[in-house]
């Protein structure tokens, strides 16, 4: 085929040249044929000045032409030149008929090279600022079909969403039909929805149309703005509100009580004082503890739909765990035993895992009978398992073992609610809050893990927790007639063993 071409350009000039010598030479044979006819120079000069004007003219026009298609070779290769490499110069020749031409050549080539070189740093600045944004860009076509979507969208929805139609991510009827209109001619809707799953989202949605279609067919921009953060802050705000003046209320009208009993009857006695004032001090303790919970709840629930990126060493957890519980288990004269496999490191914030178990050790020891043994038990999570299967993932297990009453069954579905007490009394008298398991499944749920609680009437109870190891790929997730289990979830039973 380079063969083939080669000579088409070669034969390409040659067909050119006869007509191009003939209106080249023409006005000068005239000139000389009128000369011959009016006597004014012998037919022989006439004819050796036509044949060199005829000559002349065919290798002027045979250099020009040459000189012509080496340039259109040299313009082809710059074509498929890198922007940024050095200009090669243009071939020389053609002075003869064109004086300046490789230098004129030259200028508008460096011109050409600048221009495009400032136009790709400009693009490459304008994709870094999209890619930087915080909030996810989707473009769209005008038969609503993604195009392409910034690093956030892709973050959000998923890499695969080229060619895909709006509805492929985003199936809110309102904002289906808002793009429309604006699709339609309208030139900006805003609107706001909830994507349901299994960490609802609140998002902001900003459809701008385009005053031309771009190159590339996108005649809208779809501007996502994440207001989870702001809804999760007015919710807890409203029930933290709810919540604290309903636990709050009873220790603050026994101090309201005794204060006004130190004041009035009992102003002059010293034993009521004395009984009153310590009484005043556990429910002031009490009162500490709750509004620290309701803290940490709050913090945690407010990052709960972003996931960790760190790593952390669950043994060195445990070890911790049972190091600073270890006083509370010895006034119970229990024992806190640790059983772990050889582990590697799990994904997780260290901080918030450490609060995880320091909750579930420290109700193991509440709750378990004096005497006994608590266990912090490791086991890695074998691929292929049932564990496996339900994290999605490789992970490991972790349980805390009890030797205590047990739970009843219709109780543990309900466990992990804001101030639910199976005994709300014995609870309160231990000093129990009703938020530590509260904390416990919101932070599993921002792990990606599982929490899992086995209890059996006065035999003990077992809470496990299924983590995932850092770096891990999530594997291939099961058939849809499976019984498999989201990430987060708590799942209960109790029918078998505490072990």
């Amino acid at each position: 085929m380079t063969r083939v071409r080669a000579m088409a350009e070669a034969a390409a000039p040659a067909k050119r040249m006869l007509p191009a010598t003939t209106l080249f030479a023409l006005p000068g044979v005239i000139v000389l044929l009128i000369a011959g006819l009016v006597g004014f120079a012998p037919w022989s000069y006439v004819a050796a000045g036509c044949g060199i004007v005829i000559f002349g003219s065919a290798a002027l026009l045979a250099h020009h032409y040459r000189h012509v298609t080496v340039l259109r070779r040299y313009f082809e290769q710059l074509r498929s030149t890198d922007l940024s490499a050095q200009l090669v110069a243009p071939p020389e020749g053609g002075g003869l008929l064109y004086p300046g031409l490789n230098e004129a050549i030259k200028d508008t080539l460096r011109d050409r090279q600048l221009r495009r070189q400032e136009l790709v740093k400009t693009i490459s600045n304008h994709e870094a600022v999209l890619a930087a944004l915080p909030d996810s860009l989707l473009l769209i076509d005008a038969q609503r079909r993604i195009l392409r979507g910034n690093p956030a969208a892709e973050e959000l929805f998923g890499k695969d969403l080229a060619g895909g139609d709006l509805t492929s991510v985003l199936r809110n009827p309102e904002l289906i039909e808002a793009t429309e209109e604006v699709l339609s001619g309208e030139t900006g809707k805003v609107v706001e929805f909830t994507v349901p799953g299994q960490f609802e989202r609140h998002l902001s949605c900003r459809i701008a149309k385009l005053a031309t279609t771009a190159s590339d067919g996108t005649a809208a921009i779809i501007a996502l703005h994440d207001l989870t953060a702001v809804r999760r802050a007015e919710q807890m705000r409203a029930d933290f509100v709810a919540n604290a003046s309903h636990e709050l209320r009873t220790p603050l009208a026994s101090l309201l009580g005794f204060i006004e009993t130190l004041l009035g009857p009992a102003k002059d006695d010293g034993d009521a004082r004395v009984r009153f004032l310590g009484v005043m001090h556990e429910q002031a303790k009490r009162m500490s503890r709750l509004i620290e919970d309701l803290l940490s709840l709050s913090r945690i629930e407010l990052h709960e739909y972003t996931p960790p990126s760190s790593t952390a060493n669950i043994e060195l957890i445990l070890e911790s765990v049972a190091n600073a519980l270890e006083p509370q288990a010895r006034e119970k004269a229990m024992s806190l035993d640790l059983d772990f496999a050889k582990v590697d490191l799990v994904s997780g914030e260290a901080d918030e895992l450490t609060q995880v178990f320091q909750n579930l050790t420290e109700n193991a020891i509440k709750y378990g009978r004096a005497g006994t043994k608590v266990r912090l038990v490791t086991k890695r999570i074998e691929p292929g398992s049932g564990g496996a299967r339900r994290l999605g993932k490789p992970g490991i297990t972790v349980s805390v073992i009890d030797q205590g009453e047990g739970i009843a069954r219709e109780h543990l579905p309900r466990l992990t609610e804001r101030f639910y007490r199976v005994d709300t009394a014995r609870s309160r008298e231990l000093g129990g809050t009703g938020l530590g398991l509260a904390i416990v499944k919101h932070i599993v749920n921002r792990h990606r893990a599982i929490l899992d609680v086995d209890s059996t009437i006065g035999e003990g109870s077992c809470f496990k927790v299924f983590l995932p190891l850092a770096g891990q790929e999530t594997l291939n997730p099961p058939s849809s007639g499976s019984a498999t289990q989201k990430p987060g979830q708590m799942t209960s039973s109790g029918d078998g063993a505490a072990a």
